[in-house]
Parts: structure tokens; sequence; C-alpha cells
């Protein structure tokens, strides 16, 4: 099974209630990805400065990432954002973004990559999405993300993406803006009749998420963690379990879809213990199996009908 996403390979520097640090792998596709591989191969086109070295390329070796589509631009810089978190984690305070070579990314897929079975287009430019996903004509199963400054300039732009997508990722701030529309319940089902969507998956952060489709609604509650650290990146983990999940399955189904909001919500759950790629980049298979074992008891219960007893 395949896998391939067009996203940012960065470089992140963050700050912490719990710490700091200067230098940390990051980037949408690189999140996407790390988390992707534990399910299925994948693909990440993307584009790095040299300024990329041999220890960042070494994380995408250890998991059998491949980087073929990932452009060097030799005289350039890769993309940077310094970023600082309160004890409200669920907001970033940018402090410095630097695109550099992201600034003139032009995704080029190869052939390789337009020939698999599942698509993400992470949160890019709503035209370089369209665009990948034209040329990934043979993709059984197409994700997007997007974001809340895209929604604002190009909306438009946004909404021609999401009509040749069969799924769309979002957050639930996101969801309101792009439907205009308060009521996550009713923006899911405006959203969901933009295009010919399969389903719709809304992050709410520490309180879960949420998958539409057409027929159906399920929710889920986040992984109870006592220890968060920095969720930079969580959505895209989050994102890439999800999709990798389903890449490893030979249909996808109503119950797929479920046990890959599982496997996202577990990979998000790992992604915040750490800075950065750091926690994900050392996880275990049995890890993963145990977490998700875990979501199971969790969210079980005994169906019994409640009958109850009126006396004479």
């Amino acid at each position: 099974m395949s896998l391939t996403v067009v996203g940012s390979v960065a470089f992140d520097a963050l700050e912490t209630p719990f710490g700091k640090r200067d230098k940390l792998l990051g980037g949408a596709g690189t999140h996407f990805a790390l988390s992707a591989s534990f399910f299925t191969n994948v693909r990440v086109i993307g584009v790095v400065g040299n300024d990329f070295t041999e220890a960042e390329w070494n994380v995408f070796k250890r998991h059998n990432i491949n980087t073929d589509d990932i452009e060097i631009v030799a005289d350039g810089k890769t993309f940077f954002w310094r970023g600082r978190y309160d004890y409200d984690l669920n907001t970033a305070h940018t402090l410095e973004t630097q695109l550099n070579v992201f600034e003139t990314f032009q995704p080029k897929p190869s052939e390789e990559s337009k020939n698999s079975r599942l698509l993400f287009l992470a949160n890019i430019l709503p035209m370089l999405q369209k665009q990948v996903r034209e040329q990934c004509l043979n993709a059984e199963f197409v994700a997007m993300d997007t974001m809340n400054f895209w929604i604002d300039s190009m909306k438009g732009a946004v909404l021609e993406t999401i009509k040749v997508v069969d799924c769309v990722i979002i957050n639930d701030a996101e969801a309101r803006q792009l439907a205009d529309e308060p009521n996550i319940h009713k923006a899911a089902k405006k959203i969901m009749e933009i295009g010919d969507l399969r389903a719709l998956v809304i992050k709410r952060g520490e309180y879960g998420a949420a998958l539409f489709t057409k027929d159906d609604y399920f929710a889920i509650p986040a992984y109870p963690l006592e220890s968060v650290f920095d969720p930079t990146g969580a959505g895209d983990t989050f994102a890439g379990g999800f999709m990798g999940y389903l890449a490893s399955q030979v249909e996808i189904t109503e119950d797929a879809l479920r046990r890959a909001m599982i496997y996202g919500s577990v990979m998000a759950s790992f992604n915040v213990e750490e800075f950065g790629t750091e926690r994900v980049d050392r996880l275990t298979q049995d890890e993963i199996n145990e977490r998700f074992r875990g979501f199971k008891r969790m969210t079980h219960f005994e169906e019994i009908p409640f009958e109850r007893a009126i006396s004479a």
C-alpha cells in the first residue's frame, strides 16, 4: 500500500512553559510522514535548503520514508518557524516566520508519487494542493488540510480544492470559519455539501475529534495525558495516523474510518509528550498497540437496555 504527502519540511524553534528548543525538525510534511510510516510506505513531496543536514535526513531514513521528491535548493535555506506557547497550549504565538525556499515551492510529483493509492495535501497554498491532486489522478482516497489564513484570504480557492478531494481534516475553529456557521454540526453539514466528500474530520484539540460521513457521525475523546510538552505538529501527526492506517487497509469502509480516527488520536497523543518529532521518532509499534487498546478500554461500554421499574 502507498501514501504520498505534499507539505512543508522545516526547522522549528519552540518555547513552552516546560522548556525550549532552538532548532528542531518540523513541518507538516515531516510530522505527517513520521506518523504514517508506522502503518504504510510513505513518500514526501517538499523542498529544503542546503542547511538540511545528514542528521535530519537520517530521521526519514530510520522510518523508511521515501524522500526522492524532496527538492534540495543548493543556495537556499529551509523554511523556519519560531513560536511560543503559554499555559494555554491550544494557542501558538508566532514570533518569526522565514519562508525561505518554501516561498517559491512548486511541487513536482514523480511518477511513483502520482500513482500512490492515497494522497494527503498538507497545509500549503490551496492552488498548489489542487495542482498536485490533478496530477495524482490514480489516488483512491485524497484528504486535505487547510488553515484560517487561507480561508480568510482565498476562500474561493479553498472551496475549489475541497471539490476535488474525498476528505477534509481541519480543526473546529476552521470548520466554523469555512462554513460561516457557529454550530459545529451545521458547519459540518455545509462543508460536506461543498463537494462530493466521503468524510470530514474535525479536530477539537484536548476535547478529541469527530468524524462526519454522508450517513453517520462518530466522536472520540482525546487520550488523557498528564504531561503535554509541545502541541506543534499534533494535527499533522493525527492526519498521518489516520491516513497511514487507511492506506494499510484493503478497503476504506465506515469501520476503517472509525479505527483510523483512533489511530490518529493515538499518534497525536505521543507527539505532544515531547518537543517536535522527538517522541514519535523513537516510538515503537508495541507502544502504539498498547495505547490503541487503552483507547478501546476507555471508550467501551456494554449495551444494557434500561428498564424503569414502575410501582403500582
